[in-house]
């Protein structure tokens, strides 16, 4: 199977305010694609259409994963096609252990009576904790109750890990993180990196380079993507910020939305998979 997304001139919308205005953008297997842009540009924006939240409304423009229309899908059915997204913000689910919930992540993408047997699963989910140095007793907590910024996306880089997506999608998943969390989840990342695997990383900040070498930066602003280039762009990024862009380009206003990615969370909406 050839591993590609494929986004063609994408326009979103939230209440009737288009975010994205005709962005194309395309991954391939085996690429780490990193996106940075000021606030309100439209990045989480862009990862939140792509995983079809129901609050963004796509408006024109094609999107294909893996040579399949994305858009004609439901979430749950985007997911068991190979995508996974790592939130910003991950809910909190009382009552349901994150044992629980990953195996039955992990058997809704299979098929009735190729469940995975019990034995591996906790087989599995011990090695991949033990890799991002996680308490095993996560293993048994509520889903990410309780947890701290850091706990959270290091359970997110947990379940990438264990279900082993096509294409990713990482929505600042190093934003709260400290030094050490941010490098015991970046080899997370590289430990999953394949030509069976794409990755489109949205960030702030240069330092997750540090640890995870991309192949292309892109940078957004106004709802599109205006400069691309590769590892030494973001390098520049950190060293002058985007006035340098916003002049060379004519912009004046690069936010597409002020403030409209700052608090939502992605609500749980998606068929009950079989425990």
């Amino acid at each position: 199977m050839t591993v590609s997304l494929r986004i063609e001139q994408l326009r979103a919308a939230v209440e009737g305010k288009e975010i994205l205005k005709g962005l194309s953008l395309t991954v391939n297997g085996g690429e780490i694609h990193v996106v940075m842009g000021p606030n309100g540009t439209g990045k989480s924006t862009l990862a939140s259409a792509l995983m079809g939240h129901p609050k963004y409304e796509v408006t024109e423009g094609m999107v294909t994963l893996n040579g399949e229309d994305l858009l004609e899908m439901e979430v749950d059915e985007r997911a068991r096609a190979g995508l996974f997204l790592a939130m910003q913000y991950p809910s909190e689910i009382t009552g349901v252990t994150n044992s629980d919930f990953m195996r039955s992540a992990i058997n809704a993408k299979r098929e009735e009576g190729q469940e995975i047997s019990f034995i591996k699963f906790v087989r599995m989910m011990e090695s991949s904790m033990q890799t991002l140095e996680m308490n095993p007793e996560f293993m048994h907590r509520y889903l990410n109750e309780g947890f701290s910024g850091g706990e959270k996306k290091r359970n997110e880089i947990l379940q990438m890990m264990m279900l082993e997506p096509s294409m990713v999608i990482l929505d600042e998943i190093d934003s709260g993180l400290d030094i050490d969390a941010l490098r015991i989840v970046a080899e997370g990342v590289n430990a999953l990196r394949s030509a069976d695997r794409g990755f489109l990383i949205i960030t702030h900040y240069q330092r997750l380079l540090n640890y995870i070498k991309p192949d292309f930066v892109h940078v957004m602003m106004q709802g599109t993507i205006v400069k691309s280039g590769g590892p030494e762009l973001a390098e520049r990024l950190e060293a002058d910020g985007y006035e340098w862009i916003k002049e060379e380009l004519g912009i004046t206003e690069e936010a597409a939305a002020p403030d409209e990615e700052k608090s939502f969370q992605i609500p749980m909406q998606t068929k009950s998979p079989r425990i």
